[in-house]
């Protein structure tokens, strides 16, 4: 869209300066007006959308002090200008008055000697003069007036024959590429300031902007939102009456920054800071901004999240939790319950009995289910690995480190829930330390002392008996008072038999899908199972179903197939646990010596060929 107009002040003036602007400039709108009618016309065009106007003489100088906000283009006289108006109206008469500001007449005395011409010159001082030289030049009996188009209204008036001052083609294009020059840098400037007030406007933080003497000049939405002050009653006034507890005082005194300065403002913790605008060495204004403690944390979280969520995710909720017993439903409604609040919790129950899984549902059923979900066996790493999976290392921290460093399981769990399973099985050392980190709420990973504040739920499950490890000395009593807020049991299956019933289709749906068959328990069958002890709780049952399925020819399971695999179950639960057992021995051997198999060998007491066939059979 074209912002351009050009206002000449006589209509005599238009075929000049079209003719002048049909090669370059057709796109700049012509209009006439002289002086207060000139100063309407680029009203009226601004409110086009108009922005730079052409004009020339005094129709000019008004426009341009009509409104700072128009840029206004003056296309300049020059001697020849008015030498060749003289030439033209020479043709008139041979007595010729030209009535013009001494400034376009200077040295133009000569001329009439030249021409054969009687000239008179009658320089002006201001505006209100024309109408007493013109008469001035009548009482002189000159035959014709040069001047401009003020002069040439008075004359037009008395009835004097006038001829106006036309300016050269080559001054009329010179003023309209200048004015577009300005058009396109207005335009740029607009597009920068439009581009800058939405960064202000849709910015998260709040920013104000002052000046030297500490007046608004700038006051974005967040800024309102926050002091509850609309931008209408803020704009121009002083900060300090705005906003006192800011200081900004000390920063327009200074060319320091201050940053991070924590502030309380209608009951909202805000981190503000307040950077000095310089020029050549004098502060002229300070920029505040500051953002809502509260967001930055969830902001935080989020970027913690990313960096460290691959795996941490809690699949499991409580419909996933198969049972009608009394006792499940009675632990179901407390973990639901429990869910709602922020406390520890400490999940006790036999091995195999859903520990985990309630864990997982219990925080997918609080406001932490959109964070992390980080589970840590305590039993399953020595005490020095342990330390650093929970508490992370700097680079170097001890030998074997990586150097980039690696962030503990509190940091990867921030916003979020930490279950630490097997918790009776940490050492004494690492309690210590873990009971620290959950009362000062921050963690130092191991060889740096830096400390990062954390937001982590704890849930804490054993299937050890905690309060005679306590009694025993062989438990912190005031980690296990710690992590003891919440309790809640869980029923070993012996308990429940409508449950291992429902758990028993469950399984045999579930895997019998996979195989693509149908299969299903007799009465009896389901009886037999709920006779048997199930040490192992919902693990071992799982296994026993998924063992029926491999071995089974038809399409019905009965009291004779349950029993067998029954008695298998008792004889490889023994088998197991020696295995296990040398299992873990051997792995705890590979730790302490760093995967070195020869010197796992000598820790164990065997040759090294010895331990390769016992890791092949192992199939480790």
């Amino acid at each position: 869209m074209a912002i351009i107009a050009c206002i000449l002040p006589d209509s005599s003036l238009m075929d000049q300066t079209r003719l002048a602007f049909q090669d370059d400039h057709t796109d700049i709108r012509i209009e006439v007006g002289l002086m207060e009618d000139g100063i309407r016309q680029a009203e009226k065009l601004a409110e086009e959308g108009f922005e730079v106007f052409i004009s020339r003489g005094r129709t000019a100088f008004l426009i341009k002090n009509a409104n700072p906000e128009w840029s206004v283009v003056e296309i300049p006289f020059t001697v020849l200008d008015v030498f060749q108006t003289i030439e033209r109206a020479n043709l008139h008469g041979k007595s010729i008055g030209v009535i013009a500001f001494a400034t376009m007449i200077s040295g133009l005395d000569y001329f009439g000697t030249m021409m054969g011409t009687s000239i008179r010159f009658y320089p002006l001082k201001n505006e209100s003069e024309v109408e007493p030289k013109v008469l001035e030049a009548m009482e002189d009996n000159v035959d014709i007036i040069v001047g401009g188009a003020v002069t040439g209204k008075v004359a037009n008036q008395y009835k004097v024959p006038f001829a106006v001052i036309e300016n050269s083609p080559e001054s009329i294009r010179q003023s309209a590429q200048e004015a577009k020059n300005i058009a396109l840098a207005k335009r740029k400037e607009k597009t920068k300031g439009n581009l800058f007030r939405a960064v202000i406007d849709y910015a998260h933080d709040g920013i104000i902007s002052v000046d030297a003497k500490g007046q608004i000049n700038i006051f974005n939405p967040v800024a309102e939102r926050v002091t509850k002050i609309p931008s209408s009653k803020a704009m121009g006034h002083n900060i300090q009456e705005v906003w006192p507890d800011l200081e900004v005082q000390r920063a327009l005194c200074s060319t320091k920054e201050d940053l991070a300065q924590l502030l309380n403002i209608n009951n909202e913790h805000v981190v503000c800071n307040k950077v000095p605008i310089c020029v050549n060495n004098t502060v002229v204004g300070v920029v505040i901004n500051f953002q809502d403690v509260t967001k930055l944390q969830q902001m935080e979280a989020k970027v913690r999240r990313r960096l460290f969520s691959t795996g941490h995710v809690a699949s499991m909720c409580f419909d996933d939790i198969i049972g009608t017993s009394e006792q499940l439903q009675k632990s179901v409604s407390l973990a639901k319950d429990f869910a709602q609040t922020d406390s520890a919790i400490l999940i006790l129950g036999e091995t195999g009995t859903g520990k985990e899984v309630f864990a997982q549902s219990i925080h997918n059923g609080s406001r932490r289910s959109q964070g992390p979900f980080v589970a840590l066996n305590c039993a399953a790493l020595p005490e020095q690995i342990l330390e650093s999976e929970l508490f992370g290392y700097v680079g170097g921290a001890f030998t074997g480190a990586s150097q980039k460093g690696k962030a503990g399981l509190f940091e990867v769990a921030h916003g979020g829930t930490l279950f630490l399973d097997e918790i009776g099985e940490m050492k004494s050392m690492t309690q210590g330390k873990l009971l620290r980190v959950l009362q000062e709420k921050q963690v130092m990973r191991l060889g740096s002392d830096r400390v990062t504040p954390i937001d982590v739920r704890i849930i804490a499950a054993t299937n050890r008996p905690l309060k005679r490890l306590v009694n025993e000395k062989k438990f912190r009593a005031d980690l296990y008072y710690r992590l003891n807020v919440l309790q809640l049991r869980l029923y070993p299956l012996r308990d429940r038999n409508e449950d291992i019933i429902a758990l028993s289709r469950f399984f045999l749906d579930q895997h019998a899908a996979k195989m693509n068959r149908k299969l299903k328990f007799t009465p009896n069958a389901l009886k037999e199972l709920t006779l048997h002890n199930w040490p192992g709780n919902i693990r071992e049952l799982q296994n026993v179903v998924e063992r029926i399925l491999a071995t089974l020819k038809g399409s019905k399971i009965d009291t004779e197939i349950v029993r067998i695999h029954l008695e298998d179950q008792f004889e490889s639960e023994i088998h197991m646990q020696l295995r296990n057992a040398e299992m873990e021995d051997i792995r705890q051997a590979l730790v302490l010596s760093r995967g070195k198999h020869t010197e796992a060998a000598k820790i164990l007491g065997i040759s090294r060929s010895t331990l390769w066939r016992r890791l092949k059979r192992m199939n480790v």
